[in-house]
């Protein structure tokens, strides 16, 4: 193989990693995060919570199956750069229909290989997550590093927007229909509309400029926050249409960013954590169930309840809110940080992970289940109610 060309990557705080162009060629600045999957990278870089994101694979070996056309979770690559140690030399898979360096070249993507990304990972959970610049035109640097410390944080970042789709769509229900869903695009993951689909589900995907009058007006049983990315502290309209959901007591079920605003709506706040939690083998547990789910991650921020916090334990009680009644549903184990939060008074839940996991476990696909149980108790609630 042709060498190269050189390229570096440089962290805010000065640390520089040296290496080779992956992809396009160029230069670009997000935040920098780490993943710990050893799966999915295509789904990794078309989830649109990895918007402004520069995301380090803690995984050696990436691209050994290639990229195909079934796997993207959106219609384009969000990351806005990818780091990796080192790429595979040919894809090998039989359903793929290209490489990954070609399909990062044609988006514009770019990457930089040849990294010790084990250093690099311990280095960001000591200090944190934080801006980053990778360039193969301008290797110098103190150069780089300049136009990295000028470049916007992701808090007080409003990027919902920014991935959310432009117009309406649908994705019908498989089988027969048994429910209708209006999701609020924050940044929503194909899987989603499809796991709703495989329950009966017809799901109304519409842009997070949406106000609870459009949401209802596609004759939605119940309505889905969906996970996406930015600052959840600056998403107030999304939290004026949760809220009014509430007050309405229309089912609400909350995924990851979807989770911070209902959390929000509730009344509770939100912080970011110091590095975040990205991967599919976080352990949660379930409190109703009593029983730990592996699953998979992909937030930098959190829900702060009373007591709650990185190592706080959690509080295992009822907490008074505007719209009555709210427990800590779930939990991480790894540090306790919130979840997941379920209302006692009204029909609305939520969880911080990803239990349409794709790629990842499938332990929490149950809470599908719970969200058609959710919309089914509340219609026979109506219907007895106007009897």
């Amino acid at each position: 193989m042709s060498k190269r060309r050189p390229a570096i990557l440089v962290l805010e705080d000065g640390r520089t990693f040296p290496g080779e162009a992956y992809g396009s060629v160029g230069e670009t600045f997000g935040e920098a995060v780490f993943t710990t999957g050893m799966t999915g990278y295509q789904e990794t870089l078309t989830d649109p919570s990895y918007h402004r994101q520069v995301v380090v694979q803690t995984a050696p070996h990436i691209g050994n199956t290639g990229v195909n056309g079934e796997d993207d979770e959106s219609g384009r690559i969000w990351v806005a750069g990818y780091v990796v140690r080192d790429p595979a030399r040919i894809g090998s898979n039989w359903r793929a229909t290209g490489g990954l360096e070609d399909r990062l070249a044609t988006e514009g993507v770019v990457g930089i290989s040849g990294v010790d990304t084990r250093a690099l990972t311990r280095h960001l959970r000591e200090r944190g997550a934080m801006r980053v610049g990778i360039s193969s035109v301008d290797t110098d640097p103190q150069s780089l590093l300049t136009r990295v410390r000028q470049a916007p944080q992701m808090v007080g970042a409003d990027l919902s927007a920014e991935v959310s789709t432009a117009e309406p769509y649908v994705v019908e229900a498989e089988g027969a229909h048994r429910f209708t869903v209006a999701a609020l695009d924050l940044g929503i993951k194909r899987n989603v509309p499809r796991r709703l689909a495989a329950r009966g589900v017809t799901t109304h995907v519409l842009p997070a400029s949406s106000s609870i009058e459009q949401l209802l007006a596609t004759g939605a049983d119940a309505i889905f926050l969906s996970p996406g990315p930015g600052d959840p502290a600056t998403a107030d309209a999304p939290v004026a249409v949760a809220r009014e959901a509430l007050r309405r007591r229309v089912p609400l079920f909350g995924i990851c960013f979807g989770s911070q605003i209902l959390g929000r709506a509730l009344g509770f706040g939100t912080y970011k954590l110091g590095y975040g939690h990205r991967g599919i083998n976080q352990p949660v547990l379930d409190r109703a169930t009593g029983k730990v789910e592996v699953t998979s991650h992909n937030h930098g921020f959190a829900v702060q309840v009373p007591g709650s916090g990185v190592g706080a334990v959690v509080p295992d009680q009822v907490i008074d809110t505007d719209f009555g009644g709210v427990r800590v549903s779930h939990v991480c184990l790894n540090d306790n940080v919130v979840e997941g939060l379920r209302a006692v008074d009204v029909p609305a839940f939520t969880v911080q992970y990803h239990p349409e996991a794709a790629a990842g476990p499938h332990d929490a696909d149950y809470l599908f289940d719970r969200f058609a149980e959710l919309i089914e108790g509340r219609q026979h609630s109506e219907g007895r109610s106007n009897a």
